[in-house]
């Protein structure tokens, strides 16, 4: 099958917002093996993006650069000692991904079930929920230099895991293109420490098995967060701030029902500990509010969404105002969790 390329190509389809974008080319990655073609369709555009799901990204504006769209298939199960090594080709969806480990009887995913898009974004992110992330269950992965073409395959002390975070969201990462990833799974006990899963599946209740946390899991994603085939989102816009000692002190100070969450298994509010996101906005007075086609879930204000017609350059905007009311009330910068591509 040839190479796919396109010129002037339009977005909206491709991000979970729905926003309308063009891209100044547009080349389709379906198989690994084209990927010298791809990066030579690429050469000419000085600014690049690799996209997968689009279900973290907000386009507000056009890209003047090339597009590369990741549609690589392809999974397999490995013996890896104790467990098993699950590896899955970057264009893979995540939720699909999660859904077949557990078809084949294997744990350890089941805490990220539903999370939309696809597995190469997801060591991007280091995506978690529930009680866990997935630098917990990585083994390794395999990239390609977008400058060279060059094959490197990462461990996960090359891949600087961190909240929401990874070598690959920074500068000196971002010339890497996710190819596989490789997964432990099969063995993994419940992971219950969530608040919703424990009143789930009570303590003095028998544990439950993987596919029974995965459709918990799903439940409750299903009744906190819209979904974006029926309004545009990408989730979670904001990350939970971490927050230094004196920060957590000077909001309990403010506001004794502040929820603090410790960090790690430390049980005190040291520094480090974190505070929900959607308190915070909500506590601003931003949740079910409207701006034109721009606004904020109604039912979880930590989701911005379109309404449908907004502009990704309105949606931005609405943030910044989020942004600055909660700074200016709690002295807390707010970090969005997508990808914002914006004009220069």
């Amino acid at each position: 099958m040839p190479l796919q390329v396109l010129d002037d190509a339009p977005l909206a389809g491709l991000n979970s917002f729905g926003v309308a974008a063009r891209a100044r080319r547009l080349v389709v990655l379906d198989d690994a093996e084209h990927l010298p073609r791809a990066l030579q369709a690429m050469a000419g555009c000085e600014q690049r993006l690799v996209l997968g799901g689009g279900s973290n990204v907000l386009f507000a504006g056009d890209f003047d650069g090339a597009v590369l769209l990741v549609r690589t298939r392809g999974r397999r199960l490995e013996p890896a000692g104790e467990r098993s090594l699950v590896a899955a080709a970057a264009g893979e969806s995540w939720d699909e991904l999660v859904s077949w480990t557990l078809a084949q009887g294997l744990s350890g995913l089941e805490n990220l079930a539903m999370i939309p898009g696809n597995c190469g974004a997801a060591p991007i992110q280091n995506i978690g929920a529930y009680g866990l992330e997935l630098a917990e269950r990585f083994d390794s992965l395999l990239a390609a230099d977008l400058d060279t073409g060059r094959l490197r395959e990462f461990e996960a002390a090359d891949c600087r895991f961190g909240y929401r975070d990874s070598l690959f969201k920074q500068p000196a990462g971002a010339r890497w293109l996710i190819l596989e990833l490789r997964l432990r799974v099969g063995g993994w006990p419940p992971t219950l420490a969530y608040a919703d899963l424990r009143r789930t599946f009570p303590a003095n209740a028998p544990a439950p098995d993987a596919a029974a946390i995965a459709q918990a899991v799903r439940a409750i994603r299903a009744r906190k967060l819209p979904d974006p085939r029926r309004i545009g989102n990408a989730g979670s816009f904001f990350k939970n701030p971490v927050l230094t000692a004196r920060q957590a002190e000077a909001l309990r100070a403010a506001d004794p029902q502040a929820p603090l969450w410790p960090m790690a298994s430390e049980t005190s509010l040291p520094a480090g500990c974190k505070v929900p996101a959607g308190w915070l906005i909500e506590r601003c007075g931003w949740k079910g509010h409207r701006e034109g086609n721009a606004g904020v879930h109604a039912d979880h204000a930590l989701v911005l969404v379109n309404h449908g017609g907004a502009s990704g350059r309105d949606i931005l905007t609405l943030a910044r105002r989020i942004q600055d009311s909660v700074a200016q009330r709690y002295g807390i910068v707010l970090e969005p969790e997508p990808r914002i591509v914006a004009p220069p």
